[in-house]
């Protein structure tokens, strides 16, 4: 399939997951893939195969998108290496769980700096490459929990509010320009991360959602490549729940 053929996507944080899904979908609709990682390590450069097994161009890039520079630096070899960037999927994301009243303040600062700040760092480096382009898609990767909170979870909902928040504003600053910019708010999703929980938690879970079933990165990757695509070319600044009813 080739609905995203000729284009060129950034994803942040692919190299396993949700991400790596992301990037592998990409692929198979014939986008160029790069993806960063905190290091281009063993896994990383399967990634990498993976998504050129597609027939397309893909590169790993050692970066930290919490890092303001390194954000920008990464952005200008991209730019360098592959002529343009058409979509980024901010999906760079830790937890770091926690009561408030015993929450850490490294705790806090860690997920705000990796899910939010990295987020900030690769639309501040990209806004002009894609003002240049007159067109552009940037996706945040929120989740249920930055709509409706999560106790336990003070930092990362606040967080995921903030990509929400982020992108309904970058949508009404560039849409000017041609560029969108949305968020996917992804509900229950069984990653390596879910896969270590008990089965009377995963079922537990699954009672509460309305499709009785947990989502898996492939429902979250197919739902990125619709706001990639020009199959979205009049849907900006929303968030699209993936979360199977869970959050209705």
């Amino acid at each position: 399939m080739t609905l995203l053929k000729g284009k060129v996507a950034l994803v942040t944080g692919a190299a396993r997951g949700i991400g790596k899904a992301i990037a592998l979908k990409f692929a198979s609709e014939g986008a160029d893939v790069v993806f960063t990682d905190l290091a281009i390590d063993d896994n990383a450069l399967a990634t990498q195969k993976e998504i050129e097994a597609f027939g397309v161009k893909a590169k790993g890039y050692a970066s930290n998108a919490a890092n303001f520079e390194e954000a920008h630096k990464v952005v200008g070899e991209i730019v360098k290496d592959f002529g343009r960037i058409d979509v980024l999927v901010n999906n760079a994301g830790i937890t770091r769980d926690g009561l408030m009243m015993r929450m850490t303040e490294q705790q806090w600062d860690m997920v705000i700096n990796v899910n939010l700040k990295s987020a900030f760092n690769f639309i501040h480096a990209i806004t002009p490459v894609m003002m240049k382009q007159k067109s552009g898609s940037i996706i945040n990767m929120a989740s249920v929990v930055g709509v409706s909170g999560n106790a336990g979870q003070a930092n990362y909902s606040a967080s995921k509010a903030g990509m929400i928040g982020l992108a309904k504003s970058i949508a009404k600053e560039l849409g000017s320009r041609g560029i969108r910019a949305n968020a996917i708010a992804p509900g229950f999703i069984l990653t390596d991360m879910t896969a270590a929980l008990p089965e009377e938690v995963k079922a537990e879970w699954a009672k509460q959602i309305p499709l009785r079933r947990g989502g898996t990165p492939e429902d979250v990757a197919n739902v990125a490549t619709f706001l990639a695509s020009d199959l979205s070319s009049y849907v900006t600044g929303q968030t699209i729940h993936c979360c199977g009813g869970m959050n209705t």
